[in-house]
């Protein structure tokens, strides 16, 4: 009769031996050899009918040791789960166990000793102590302009006036690189663009009126672009906006043609159009519908700057002991690629902080009864079908949007990543209802800032 037993070897650090007898694997290990004499095709005897003699000689050793091995782990199994351990991992073999020793001629007891990491209790900190920096995007007058002008140009109708007459027009354009003569470099393939005026340099743009379509003239990437728009321009070409060098290249631009966007008049067509379904009959009502909406946008950046914080807050604040020395064994040739001790050195710290992140999470969820339902998956599925199309199509009741949900279902790998998505994203919100956030005016332009910082100091 087997026994499993375990003793303490470090911090949350436990050896676990399992011993078996010979009547705990006998009987299996001659039900397999029957099972492997009905299957077995060999010649000369029909299939069925090879005498167990032959069956023996033949898979004996490997199958013994087969279910020598799978006894050990199903009674280690069984232990565990009789124990409800919560353990890391898998357990370890320890370098004393020798399958070698294992022989069906002489069949013998076994000890087998593994190698576990506990799971830590602890304590989450005090919710309600937290008070993390919730900010609120101060929506300005330019803002909501500027807003108001781009759904104004998206909903606008492209004309074809041929003759550059304002900082309006639309250039559809072929760059092909040249010297800095102007003589095309040998190789160089053209490569079609679409910019508007209002893309050039202050110095350039004066140069451009009167230009028609077929027209052609030489630039500096360098002089003929400011930064910001001249980054756009670097990687469009395929070129590296971070290098001088690149910036400093010299192009023939030849003209396709000459468009201009005739924005969309602010009257109730235009309303309807960006908010079908919607009342709005003046232009200060669609302002102040814009201005919300833009309000919501940014109150979702917001809400994840604000979560990012508090990811930050739990990890510092909640004290958890690891078995170190384990998990670092285990990383070490207990996943899928061995790897080196320099290597888990390395690893480490961001493997702890993802465990201990693990445990916060499962902690949160467990004892919060938070639950993701088929449905939240299958919102996701939609929303990200929307997010596609570039927003949410009108009649998203449409069978065929229902049959893409139907296909993602099917998707196992894209159901568990959204599952754990959408686990973390409520027990995320539902931290938010249990801290105390002070909030705090704040421009677009410095937020931009902060998370720019933020990123940066998380990628050093």
């Amino acid at each position: 009769m087997s026994t499993v037993t375990r003793e303490n070897i470090g911090l949350l650090n436990d050896k676990i031996i399992v011993k078996i007898e010979k009547s705990d694997y006998l009987p299996s290990f001659e039900k397999s050899l029957k099972d492997y004499g009905k299957k077995a095709n060999i010649p000369g005897f029909r299939k069925g009918m090879v005498p167990t003699s032959l069956i023996k000689k033949m898979y004996g050793n490997s199958v013994f040791t087969d279910e020598v091995l799978k006894t050990v782990e199903k009674k280690l199994t069984d232990y565990m789960s009789k124990e409800q351990l919560e353990i890391f991992a898998q357990p370890l073999p320890l370098p004393e166990n020798d399958a070698s020793k294992i022989n069906f001629v002489q069949p013998d007891d076994y000890s087998f000793a593994f190698e576990v990491g506990l799971k830590p209790a602890f304590t989450l900190p005090d919710l309600s102590s937290l008070t993390p920096t919730r900010y609120q995007i101060i929506i300005t007058d330019e803002m909501l302009n500027d807003e108001i002008e781009r759904l104004r140009q998206k909903n606008g109708n492209m004309t074809e006036p041929g003759v550059v007459a304002s900082d309006d027009n639309v250039l559809n354009v072929s760059f092909q690189e040249t010297d800095a003569e102007g003589i095309v470099l040998e190789g160089s393939q053209p490569k079609d663009n679409s910019l508007l005026v209002k893309y050039f340099s202050p110095a350039i743009r004066p140069t451009l009126l009167g230009k028609k379509d077929g027209d052609e003239f030489n630039i500096q990437l360098l002089t003929a672009f400011e930064e910001k728009e001249r980054g756009w321009i670097l990687q469009d070409l395929g070129l590296n906006k971070e290098s001088h060098s690149d910036a400093e290249k010299y192009f023939k631009l030849v003209i396709s043609k000459v468009g201009l966007l005739e924005k969309a008049m602010l009257d109730e067509t235009f309303f309807k159009k960006v908010y079908p379904g919607k009342e709005i009959s003046s232009e200060t009502e669609f302002r102040d519908v814009v201005k919300k909406d833009m309000g919501d946008q940014w109150k979702a950046q917001t809400s994840n700057n604000l979560q990012h914080t508090l990811y930050h807050e739990l990890l510092d604040k909640t004290r958890v002991e690891f078995p170190e020395s384990f998990l670092k064994r285990w990383l070490l040739n207990g996943g899928e690629k061995p790897k080196t001790p320099e290597e888990v050195e390395n690893e480490f710290p961001a493997f702890s902080n993802a465990l201990k992140w693990n445990l916060i999470t499962d902690k949160i969820v467990t004892e919060n009864s938070i639950e993701v339902t088929p449905e939240d998956i299958k919102e996701a599925a939609r929303k990200q079908l929307f997010s596609y199309l570039g927003g949410l199509p009108q009649g998203d009741e449409q069978p065929w949007v229902e049959e893409y949900v139907a296909k993602m279902m099917q998707d196992r790998r894209f159901v568990e990543e959204t599952y754990q998505n959408q686990r973390t994203n409520k027990m995320l919100q539902w931290i938010e209802t249990q801290v105390n956030p002070v909030d705090k005016d704040i421009t677009a332009e410095d937020f931009n800032k902060l998370n720019e910082e933020h990123q940066h100091h998380h990628h050093e």
